[in-house]
């Protein structure tokens, strides 16, 4: 990976994080300082989903834009990963030039619904919840490595 593909550790700012799935898009925004992640909104995927997130890209003027790549157990890219891909390059077009970049997101939505559960909340009843949940683990993940000044994104990152 060369450091273009990372994010830039040293920048001090919002950060995105795009859970991006088939029929919903959870999204979490950092504070600028990368101490907190926060839930932001559900996106339908029926909906003109790149539209809605360069709208909230707009809203929020982040310093860059985490997807969650899906990731199987064994490290390969499992089917859904050409879609975010795709996906990512579209919103990095529409919102260039803040860049768009990708981390594993191996079992951040079990994770959420995990949480979500032993919080006492119902998981079918809240998948909207969830996808925002993952979003939010996705972030967690890259504000630890923001704190550290480490990276850790997977190769492919889009620099708007």
């Amino acid at each position: 990976m060369n450091p273009a593909e990372r994010p830039d550790t040293s920048v001090r700012g919002v950060r995105l994080a795009v859970d991006w799935g088939k029929a919903r898009i959870g999204v979490a925004a950092s504070d600028r300082d990368a101490i907190l992640a926060f839930p932001v909104e559900t996106v339908q995927t029926a909906d003109h989903p790149v539209q809605r997130l360069a709208e909230i890209v707009a809203e929020y003027e982040p310093v860059e834009v985490i997807m969650g790549l899906p990731v199987a157990l064994n490290g390969t890219e499992q089917l859904a990963a050409q879609d975010v891909r795709n996906a990512g390059h579209e919103l990095a077009e529409a919102i260039s030039p803040i860049p768009v970049r990708w981390i594993d997101e191996r079992m951040t939505t079990r994770t959420a619904a995990r949480a979500l559960h032993e919080a006492g909340r119902s998981a079918r009843k809240q998948r909207s919840v969830i996808d925002q949940a993952a979003a939010v683990a996705i972030l967690e993940h890259v504000l630890e490595q923001v704190r550290s000044g480490r990276s850790e994104t997977t190769a492919g990152g889009v620099d708007s």
